[in-house]
């Protein structure tokens, strides 16, 4: 189901706005071009948008029928006061997954997603492995750190109290955190030094003013959208794999990525930028992720189902 998408906030990206009915509620997504299909999921954070995806849903709008949806929360998505969740988020992917399909004669779609995104794409993909192709992951959370991340299943970092402490205290200090000047401190971190994207700074700060705006960053603060399960979900994948992340800035820890190196379905690569590659060098990011893609012509037996 879909209909005109309503919203006080949209990314400037090219196309057309849907909201699409699932089970997390109804999701705005952005669509553009044709072709066959390929999913873009911006990162989650405290201004997240779709705006994280323009420089490839602007690229692939000429060869694909790109779909760049705002996750519960952020964006041209509604923002409602509620707990924020891995469950929540992926069963908002399935439901655009299925939409997509139902598009497509049922076509299996590559996807792309960012940082702690590609948990819940992740997710997604091993409990509905039919619905996709490829993943490809730009600079994915739970390989960093000493201890890898095999916790029981479904479990997440959620502190309850600290939730509650942040309900209460929260939107005074979102306000703070969404200062224009201290979302560029925060892109600056993500980049590795002073040269960031200033569209994308622009509307990291517009959607931050939006209504609503603190409630998924307050579940992302108190770690209710991280997975302490999430390197048991990456290693159960077996579709073909791209990881790829930067060296420059505070995301540059992956040292649990050697769990998954060998892997006949996991391909990695590694850029000379900060965490958002396709932003820094994007002919170099869009012709490894081509390759990726034409590899998935030839994808590995899908693993079978998990309830969700």
């Amino acid at each position: 189901m879909e209909s005109a998408a309503h919203t006080a906030f949209r990314p400037q990206l090219s196309g057309h706005t849907i909201q699409i009915e699932t089970a997390a509620g109804a999701v705005a997504v952005h669509t553009a071009g044709s072709g066959p299909p390929l999913l873009l999921v911006h990162s989650v954070n405290a201004a997240a948008s779709a705006a994280e995806v323009r420089p490839l849903h602007e690229h692939y709008a000429a060869t694909h029928t790109v779909f760049s949806p705002d996750l519960p929360g952020y964006g041209a998505t509604a923002r409602p006061d509620r707990l924020y969740t891995p469950r929540l988020m992926t069963d908002a992917l399935h439901g655009v997954a299925r939409h997509i399909r139902s598009q497509f004669a049922n076509q299996a779609i590559d996807a792309l997603a960012l940082s702690l995104s590609c948990e819940f794409l992740a997710r997604a993909a091993r409990e509905a492995p039919a619905d996709y192709r490829s993943l490809a992951l730009v600079s994915p959370t739970g390989l960093s750190g000493s201890r890898p991340r095999r916790g029981p299943a479904g479990s997440t970092a959620a502190m309850p109290r600290l939730h509650r402490a942040l309900k209460w205290f929260g939107p005074g200090l979102f306000a703070l955190l969404t200062r224009p000047q201290v979302i560029r401190f925060f892109l600056r971190k993500t980049w590795g030094g002073p040269a960031i994207d200033e569209q994308m700074f622009e509307e990291a700060v517009a959607t931050a003013r939006a209504s609503g705006a603190e409630h998924a960053p307050l579940s992302f603060l108190s770690g209710a959208l991280f997975s302490k399960d999430i390197l048991s979900v990456y290693e159960s994948l077996s579709l073909p794999v791209w990881i790829c992340h930067g060296v420059r800035g505070d995301f540059t820890d992956y040292r649990q990525k050697a769990m998954l190196e060998g892997r006949p379905n996991w391909q990695m690569k590694v850029f000379p930028t900060g965490a958002l590659p396709h932003f820094e060098c994007q002919s170099e990011f869009c012709a490894a992720l081509d390759q990726h893609l034409a590899a998935g012509n030839t994808s590995s037996p899908a693993s079978p189902p998990l309830p969700h």
